[in-house]
């Protein structure tokens, strides 16, 4: 008898693992593009600081 979870062909087996290695690249991906983002708001938001400062 075959127990639950257990993978019905070796094929099967590989496109799951491609699957879960694709999410975890999309993943990483999301997370960089999401950094990289903030690093530019925080780039953005002290410029308009500086620019917005006129000194005396």
């Amino acid at each position: 008898m075959a127990r639950a979870g257990a993978y019905k062909s070796e094929k099967r087996k590989k496109e799951l693992l491609r699957h879960k290695k694709q999410e975890e690249k999309r993943q990483r991906r999301f997370k960089k593009d999401a950094t990289t983002n903030e690093e530019d708001e925080l780039k953005t938001t002290e410029e308009k600081e500086s620019s917005s400062h006129v000194p005396e």
